[in-house]
């Protein structure tokens, strides 16, 4: 079996990938017969996930080290030639649309592939290529700039990712000084954040302007693959979390600030859901993984042989070290029919959350190794998210392996964050489509808006002798932000889809897990509200979804005695 470290990086050669793609498509063209095109289509598609899979190569490798300088030329070479590559798959699927046998390939390859191609050409074109190349090198200097972080506390260097067990410290002085060293490290460097955050948002908005649209806001939601839903969808979605959701939230605040016997609540004490300490994994990294081995070994058969892969394959890289960059993701290696899993262990029950979260992206991905086109492998954003979150709630069975005599204080914490995530998410959204539809206003401006929007969602939050927040700074930390606009209402969709597994399993578990399987084995083949109702699961957006499936959520809530966790 082949390792990760073992995979060959074939450096991108953007001259040598232009001539064979450019062949294929003229082939496609001239095509005599449906077949012909098929088994081009087939094709094509080999070769361009062998060029994918290099460019995954380098980002994986990159993050794992952002100092090795051989990763780091590669990662710029293919920010610069990442753009040329969209293009040549964009004439691909000009070829593909203006077909005289779309019929016969429909009925071949399903009507997604041209619902794609369409959205694809409308988010695209020749014209915004170097735009994209300075978009792509801002994203990488802003990762860059996170993995960098070299935070001084107590005597000891942190980077962001170590600094996440110090903020949930029970030790109240010590989580506020930890917080407060966090955010001077922040202000420090707030002019490079505000500076590359304007240059991303002009450059998106001169995109849009090329290609014809108003503002960045429509393009963003076509280059997401977004195709049933649209941004007044997802305003109304917002207000019904600000109506139904935040109400429970307070609830829940007001609960946290009881157990901790604190009356003046302040920002840092949120991070700690207990006065004893928050629930922490019991074990090493590998003693995690043996129990995570375990658990699925035991969830099913599909998991425990999914499992075993990526464990003998290499493909989980879970520590905190120096220059790795900061977060986790999965990602995956077509070629290699293989999902990488990425995270930064730091002591927390957050490592249980990535691992469990990240693995649910990397089974639906396993599950689809054999998908007839790249285009299938992943669906869109929110639907990704549903894979990962559900699969954080069907492994609470098992937690009590990882968590110990902490399982109940974990359950009632994972949980209750999942609901205090939403307002959060949903202002993240709002903040963004602001300011994509008021491009020229100042970094200050920016802030102040985010601080105002931040009050609407989150009022419990307070920024005692911490300006840099309480001007509106939290939110440059949210990498999404700046790396893939609009991507993180996305969360909050797939959450609300997993409360409905949530609330289905504990009613029948494995009917509930049946559902789960079918969704991740359709991956991408159909487009988010499609695969909502192919395994009977509510639209988010339907009016009185989220007040339906929070009610059970709070009242699953109420059965916990948390004071006496």
């Amino acid at each position: 079996m082949l390792k990760f470290s073992d995979y060959p990086y074939e450096p991108i050669d953007i001259d040598q990938i232009t001539k064979d793609m450019t062949q294929m498509i003229a082939t496609f063209e001239n095509a005599k017969n449906a077949q012909e095109q098929i088994d081009l289509v087939h094709k094509i598609n080999e070769y361009r996930s062998k060029v994918e899979t290099n460019f995954n190569l380098v980002e994986v490798r990159f993050t794992l080290n952002v100092n090795d300088s051989y990763y780091r030329k590669q990662k710029e070479l293919c920010d610069e030639v990442a753009p040329q590559y969209s293009a040549l798959v964009n004439q691909y699927y000009k070829a593909l649309i203006e077909s005289p046998y779309q019929k016969k390939l429909e009925k071949e390859f399903g009507k997604l592939i041209f619902e794609i191609a369409k959205v694809s050409l409308q988010a695209f074109d020749e014209k915004i290529i170097e735009d994209t190349i300075t978009e792509n090198r801002l994203v990488t200097k802003y990762s860059a700039l996170l993995a960098s972080a070299k935070i001084r506390f107590k005597g000891k260097t942190y980077n962001l990712s170590q600094m996440g067990k110090l903020l949930q410290n029970p030790d109240r002085r010590t989580r506020a000084a930890a917080s407060r060293a966090q955010s001077r490290w922040f202000e420090k460097n707030l002019e490079q954040f505000d500076k590359l955050y304007d240059e991303l948002v002009h450059v998106r908005n001169q995109m849009a302007l090329k290609l014809g649209y108003k503002n960045y806001v429509e393009l963003g939601y076509l280059r997401l693959n977004r195709t049933d839903y649209n941004a007044k969808d997802v305003e109304n979605y917002r207000e019904q979390i600000y109506k139904y959701v935040v109400p429970v939230t307070k609830k829940l605040f007001k609960r946290q600030a009881k157990r901790l016997h604190i009356k003046g609540i302040k920002y840092y004490d949120y991070n700690l859901n207990f006065l004893n300490g928050n629930p922490t994994p019991k074990g090493t990294t590998n003693e995690l993984l043996n129990v995570a081995s375990q658990m699925y070994g035991e969830m099913s058969s599909e998991t425990a042989t999914f499992f075993r892969f990526m464990k003998e394959s290499e493909l989980l890289d879970l520590e905190a070290r120096p220059n790795k960059s900061g977060g986790g993701y999965c990602t995956s290696f077509p070629s290699f029919k293989a999902p990488f899993v990425f995270a930064n262990f730091n002591g927390t029950s957050g490592d249980v959350d990535v691992l469990t979260h990240e693995m649910g992206h990397a089974f639906m991905c396993y599950s689809c190794k054999d998908v007839a086109l790249l285009e299938y492998l992943w669906p869109t954003y929110e639907a990704c998210e549903i894979h990962s979150m559900s699969m954080e709630f069907f492994a609470y069975p098992w937690m009590q392996r990882f968590f110990k005599e902490e399982t109940e204080k974990y359950k009632f914490s994972h949980l209750s964050s999942a609901v205090t995530f939403l307002p959060y998410g949903a202002a993240v959204d709002e903040f963004q489509h602001y300011v994509y539809e008021n491009v020229d206003i100042t970094p200050e401006q920016r802030r102040s808006k985010w601080r105002e929007i931040e009050k609407k969602y989150l009022p419990h939050l307070k920024y005692p002798k911490n300006s840099y927040l309480d001007k509106g700074g939290k939110w440059i930390r949210q990498s999404h932000i700046f790396q893939t606009p609009f991507y993180y209402i996305d969360y909050t969709l797939a959450q609300v889809c997993a409360f409905q597994f949530f609330n289905k399993m504990n009613e029948n578990y494995q009917e509930a897990w049946n559902q789960y399987v079918q969704l991740c084995k359709l991956g991408g083949s159909q487009s988010f509200l499609n695969l909502l109702k192919t395994v009977k699961l509510e639209n988010p957006f339907k009016k009185g979804c989220i007040r339906k499936v929070i009610k059970p959520i709070s009242t699953y809530l109420d059965t916990f005695d948390d004071q006496a966790l």
